[in-house]
């Protein structure tokens, strides 16, 4: 149910109405600033994290770059260092191959010497040997064969044909 009033001042509507505009007038721009300026206060704090994100996005940016280009100047670095190992490696190997070739022909050499010594030492023994053989037969076969006649006819014979040698 609804009433008329026969002036539109006398509805408490109106009044409701006023009241709420005069509230607005009054306050709403002290409410208006607040919000404002809260608002204001909002967006410059996204500013600021925007800023920094940025900033924060570029020296992460700059890191990632030193960090891919320290990466890739270590990698070059051990292939250079795995390079110089292997050179290294293949130097010292065909030394020690060198050497041990060297070593080879000189233990050689010092076996042949040994043989050679071993031999010589062998023929001057057989040698020894021999001549004690060959002294001790002529000194048997002598001993069996020589008397004091055949003794005298022998020193006579050397004497007489002395001068002969002696010419030849």
């Amino acid at each position: 149910m609804e009433h008329h009033y026969e002036h539109f001042w006398l509805d408490p509507k109106f009044w409701v109405a006023v009241s709420f505009v005069i509230f607005f007038v009054l306050f709403g721009k002290r409410f208006w600033g607040i919000l404002v300026a809260s608002l204001d206060k909002r967006a410059d704090q996204v500013r600021t994290d925007l800023a920094e994100a940025a900033t924060l996005r570029r020296e992460a940016e700059a890191m990632l770059k030193q960090a891919e280009a320290d990466r890739k100047a270590a990698q070059a670095e051990a292939v250079e260092m795995l390079e110089r190992a292997r050179a290294e490696a293949l130097r010292v190997a065909e030394g020690a191959a060198a050497e041990a070739e060297a070593d080879a022909k000189r233990r050689e050499r010092m076996a042949m010497d040994r043989i050679a010594a071993a031999e010589a030492s062998a023929v001057a023994e057989v040698r020894q040997a021999a001549a004690e053989v060959a002294t001790a037969a002529a000194r048997s076969v002598i001993a069996e064969r020589l008397t004091a006649e055949n003794d005298g006819r022998l020193i006579d014979s050397a004497i007489s044909e002395l001068p002969q040698r002696l010419r030849a």
